[in-house]
């Protein structure tokens, strides 16, 4: 590999030269060239690939505008390769992805002409057509291993390819787990960006790439999934803190019935005693139900693990009610959470926690443009709330990876017509959530 000396503050044109071999006989030569004068930034690529005993070398040049790129794109690439600040493989991957992807077509800059393609001995020169998938086939060239070009394959099943081929970068898999501000139709794992403002080197897969299908549908192996239930509100198991004080007065209630009958057998014999044992029973009856809401109100320790939907925006009042019941006493049953989804808002407090005010939020996005979209996910292990928007109910939800010492847990619904889940939102929540959760095998995530 040979490098040019590259500084940023330079005048003139800027050129950094990769030359690698790799196996099978295939070649890379990715050059570099800044045109400061003109205000045009070029990236070409050329690949050598066998065609029997000669080789034919394909051109790939790309050039995007420069001065408008955010967080310093060109200048940290430059940086990177002059050594002057160099940066992680997967950061330096990304930062080419993005200068790459940028562009908007294959078209020369008004004005500048393409560099003449590198002389080799006893080798010719192919530009014959065009690659729909020539920005990936560009950005190989700065991997360790290359795929061959397919000209009937687009940009998204080709960076699967790559992704595969290169396993420790794993670009598709924490694809996956992002949350782009608009999720296509098709291909709904890809991510250029992420509502989080998490980039790509921060996410931990917990899942790997098997394949893609036809449909251009990422097949996913390692998920960990539960299923969303939307019927209604179940019966959910829960345990308390222990109280004296509430255990005897929820065995109060017991002693109703028998002091009815030990009344009514009575009054016979001592009338003035069973009348009171009467008046006795009839009390404690009629105390029972607020005697029992009292018993039950202690701090919920743990409860039975359940996902479930709900269709708009619902209060914290009406979740704890339909899934505890009534309490007497000032320990919350559900919290907001403060940085899982998109409409969290923390808590201005010593302790962490969401606002209130998230719940507003949901219920006027609902009334607005996003009427219909608006979901709440209720996670019964973590006690937690959660508001997002998504375009179709999910019915599934499964664990990608992490974050910023959250787990991202992918929301998806089902298209059972071709056996594909879509990608609907991503969540933020307790990483602790998925040893609940059942480990499953191939998921088509399409």
């Amino acid at each position: 590999m040979t490098r040019g000396t590259v500084d940023a503050n330079d005048h003139d044109r800027l050129e950094v030269v990769q030359n690698v071999v790799v196996e099978a006989g295939t070649a890379s030569v990715v050059a570099i060239t800044f045109l400061t004068g003109t205000g045009w930034e070029q990236l070409t690529v050329y690949h050598c690939f066998t065609a029997g005993r000669s080789a034919v070398w394909k051109d790939f040049a790309l050039y995007y505008k420069i001065g408008r790129n955010k967080n310093g794109c060109p200048s940290a690439i430059v940086n990177a390769y002059s050594g002057k600040d160099p940066l992680e493989r997967l950061e330096r991957l990304t930062l080419l992805k993005s200068a790459i992807w940028r562009r908007g077509t294959a078209a020369l800059a008004p004005g500048v002409a393409p560099p003449p393609p590198p002389k080799m001995t006893g080798e010719k020169s192919d530009t014959s057509g065009s690659y729909k998938a020539e920005r990936v086939y560009a950005l190989m060239g700065f991997f360790e291993h290359r795929i061959h070009p397919n000209r009937s394959e687009d940009d998204l099943r080709a960076l699967v390819r790559l992704s595969m081929a290169n396993d420790n970068d794993r670009i598709a898999e924490r694809m996956v787990s992002m949350l782009p501000s608009t999720i296509t139709k098709t291909a709904c794992w890809y991510s250029d960006d992420d509502i989080y403002r998490a980039n790509l080197w921060d996410i931990l897969p917990e899942i790997q790439v098997a394949g893609v299908t036809e449909n251009g549908a990422l097949v996913v192996d390692g998920c960990r999934a539960a299923a969303i239930r939307w019927k209604d509100f179940p019966e959910v198991a829960f345990v308390t803190t222990d109280s004296l004080k509430r255990n005897i007065i929820g065995f109060v209630p017991y002693l109703s019935w028998p002091a009815l009958i030990s009344g009514l057998g009575s009054i016979t014999t001592d009338r003035a005693g069973g009348i009171a044992l009467i008046i006795i029973g009839v009390v404690l009856l009629i105390l029972s139900p607020r005697l029992f809401v009292y018993s039950q109100s202690g701090r919920v320790l743990s409860s039975q693990p359940w996902f479930i939907g709900v269709k708009g925006a619902i209060s914290k009042e009406d979740v704890e009610m339909h899934l505890y019941g009534g309490a007497r006493g000032h320990f919350p049953r559900m919290y907001f959470t403060p940085s899982g989804s998109q409409f969290s808002v923390p808590e201005r407090s010593t302790e962490r926690g969401g606002s209130f005010r998230q719940y507003d939020d949901a219920k006027l996005a609902d009334s607005g443009r996003d009427a219909g979209h608006i979901y709440t996910l209720i996670d019964t292990c973590s006690s937690t709330m959660y508001y997002f928007r998504a375009e179709r109910p999910p019915t599934v939800c499964i664990f990608t990876g992490r974050e910023g010492g959250l787990g991202r847990f992918v929301l998806c619904s089902e298209r059972c017509h071709i056996n594909e889940l879509h990608k609907e939102s991503v969540l933020r929540m307790p990483t602790e959530i998925s040893q609940k959760m059942e480990l499953c095998g191939w998921l088509a995530l399409g």
